[in-house]
C-alpha cells in the first residue's frame, strides 16, 4: 500500500489536463477536415426616440425614430460528414426514392412523364356484373330447388 499510493499520485500528475486534450483533439479534427469560417452579418437596429417640445404653451413630445447599422462577426464551424454519415444518409435517400416510384406508375408519351390514370369505369362494370350475376345464380337455384 506504500508502493501503490506514490504511483497513482504520479499518474495523476502526469497525466494530460483538460487544456491538452482539448488542444490534441482541436488538431485531430482540423487534420480531418475541420474549417472554421468567420462570418459577418449586418444587423439594422431601429430605436424610437421622444422628446419635448414647446408649442404654444403647451408640451408636446415628438418621435423621432433613429436607425443604426451594426456588422456581427460570428464563427461557423464547418465538420465534414464521416463516411458511416453518408452512407445513412444516401441509404435513407434512396428508400424515399424507391417508395415515391412505388406509390405512383408513370407513363411515358413524347419524352413527357405523366401518372397514370386510375380506369374507374372498369371497376364499376366489374361490380355491377358481380351482383347480376349473384341475382342470376339465386333466380336459378330457387327455380331448380324449389323446396329450398
Amino acid at each position: 500500500m506504500r508502493y501503490i499510493l506514490p504511483i497513482i499520485a504520479l499518474c495523476l500528475l502526469g497525466s494530460c489536463s483538460s487544456a491538452k486534450k482539448a488542444q490534441y483533439h482541436y488538431k485531430k479534427a482540423l487534420k480531418h477536415g475541420l474549417k472554421l469560417v468567420t462570418q459577418s452579418d449586418t444587423i439594422r437596429i431601429t430605436a424610437l426616440d421622444s422628446f419635448a417640445v414647446i408649442r404654444n404653451d403647451t408640451i408636446v413630445y415628438e418621435k423621432f425614430i433613429t436607425t443604426k447599422d451594426t456588422i456581427i462577426q460570428f464563427n461557423n464551424i464547418y465538420v465534414p460528414k464521416t463516411r458511416w454519415q453518408t452512407r445513412i444518409e444516401y441509404r435513407y435517400k434512396t428508400k424515399i426514392l424507391k417508395q415515391d416510384v412505388l406509390k405512383y406508375k408513370y407513363i411515358y408519351k413524347d419524352g413527357k412523364i405523366k401518372k397514370a390514370k386510375t380506369n374507374w369505369m372498369l371497376f364499376v362494370y366489374g361490380l355491377i356484373a358481380g351482383f347480376l350475376v349473384s341475382f342470376v345464380l339465386r333466380i336459378l337455384d330457387k327455380l331448380y330447388n324449389p323446396l329450398r
